[in-house]
């Protein structure tokens, strides 16, 4: 009986081992279809692409072949030579054009600047009463630094901060028009 029993025991060891082997074997096979299978539908994509391709190859073999029933002949090579050379003709000429011009310019950028003068007014009474100084109206293209050298022209040592320090809110980088300023008159 025991003979039997171990007998048993080994045949159902042994069943459990090719049992174990088969789903190992399958499991193997089932990957190797899949990638088989993989395999095929990029050999088919493949094949798509290659038909593609062959399509394209005959379509530019034919633009070729009509492509050589459109060449240029000689006249119409002369012709746009003719044509090269008038646009180049033109070319130069505005070049000619736009460097008298620029000097031109030149000429103009290094003469001096005529600004419009000042008239300076002579004496008045200060706003506040308590200082001697002159009334100015500002004009179109004043400047305080053109209105200060002005009067120093007519000899007043008048500067920029004793204008804005007369001058309570005046802003002077927007001087307007006809706005009078008060000038105070240099201390002795």
């Amino acid at each position: 009986m025991k003979r039997i029993f171990l007998g048993c025991t080994l045949m159902v060891l042994a069943t459990t081992g090719v049992l174990a082997q088969d789903a190992a074997v399958e499991e193997r096979l089932n990957r190797l279809g899949g990638q088989i299978e993989d395999l095929l539908a990029a050999q088919a994509q493949t094949q798509k692409q290659m038909a593609e391709l062959a399509r394209e190859l005959a379509s530019l073999r034919e633009q070729i072949g009509a492509a050589n029933g459109h060449l240029a002949s000689q006249e119409d090579l002369r012709r746009l030579a003719e044509k090269v050379a008038e646009v180049d003709k033109k070319r130069a000429a505005d070049s000619e054009l736009v460097a008298r011009e620029l000097d031109k310019l030149g000429k103009a950028a290094a003469a001096p600047i005529h600004r419009p003068r000042t008239t300076v007014v002579e004496d008045t009474a200060p706003p506040t009463g308590q200082q001697k100084g002159y009334e100015y109206v500002i004009q179109k293209g004043d400047t305080l630094s053109s209105i200060v050298q002005a009067y120093r022209e007519k000899g007043a040592k008048v500067t920029t901060a004793d204008i804005l320090s007369a001058n309570p809110g005046l802003n002077p980088n927007k001087l307007s028009v006809g706005r009078k300023l008060f000038i105070p008159a240099p201390k002795s």
